[in-house]
């Protein structure tokens, strides 16, 4: 049995000039969601592979990749929008913005 699996490509970061369109996507909030989750996917994937290939240079540079772009995705969502996480996780601005709506999961 061949232990080489394809790696997944990395999805391409969307940008607010590249003005997505997709279908069922109707607000940036949405299309910048689409994305953490994508990126987030991806990062938990190459994780879980990385567990059993940990010698694998080419998937832990994808996964060295994928992690400062989901990071620039979740601040600019967060900067825009409002926290994504709780528990120390993502800092709030004046006053507490847990207390907004809609919160992400209600998107």
């Amino acid at each position: 049995m061949d232990n080489k699996q394809e790696m997944p490509q990395i999805p391409e970061a969307v940008k607010p000039e590249d003005k997505v369109k997709a279908e069922n996507i109707t607000s940036s909030q949405t299309q910048m969601l689409l994305e953490i989750q994508r990126l987030e996917f991806t990062a938990i994937e190459l994780n879980l592979y990385l567990d059993t290939h940990p010698n694998d240079q080419k998937a832990l540079s994808l996964y060295n990749s994928v992690v400062p772009q989901l990071k620039k995705c979740i601040e600019a969502y967060e900067q825009r929008f409002g926290p994504l996480f709780h528990f120390g996780m993502s800092t709030s601005q004046y006053p507490w913005q847990w207390i907004n709506s809609p919160w992400p999961w209600d998107l």
